[in-house]
């Protein structure tokens, strides 16, 4: 059952750099990144940047785009979830947006691969677990 519900999204960055000359084999690399800001009204907002370009002259061919939705948090649940949600959401713009712009330049359309958001590592802090060891360690000091 799905977490958020979009209610709107916007491509707020698009960087595009086309230096091929000719015929040119390219070996494409991509980098993802998403990060998710809550509010207290029951509503976050999800920024998702997808990068390709060449893995030897990232000079060459270079396309990042940014980006957001706002989204209603439909249930009260971990933040892990709510991320992969969002992630989920705004990918196929993202994903769409690269093929778009791409094809429009005069070059074949350069295709995002799927990132399964799931099998992914997400970073989480426990702040009062650090605190309580830290306190721990004063004491045995003291």
């Amino acid at each position: 059952m799905a977490t958020v519900q979009m209610k709107a999204y916007k491509v707020k960055e698009i960087v595009f750099h086309n230096n091929i000359q000719g015929k040119q084999q390219l070996s494409l690399s991509n980098k993802v990144s998403h990060n998710v800001k809550y509010s207290p009204n029951g509503t976050c907002e999800g920024v998702l940047s997808v990068e390709m370009f060449d893995k030897e002259k990232p000079d060459v061919l270079n396309i990042k785009v940014t980006v957001s939705g706002v989204f209603q948090i439909l249930q009260q649940t971990e933040k892990e979830f709510l991320h992969v949600d969002t992630f989920k959401e705004l990918f196929p713009f993202a994903k769409a947006t690269v093929s778009t712009v791409s094809a429009g330049a005069g070059i074949p359309p350069i295709i995002v691969p799927n990132v399964d958001i799931e099998k992914q590592e997400i970073y989480r802090f426990d702040m009062g677990a650090g605190r309580r060891a830290m306190q721990e360690g004063e004491e045995e000091e003291q």
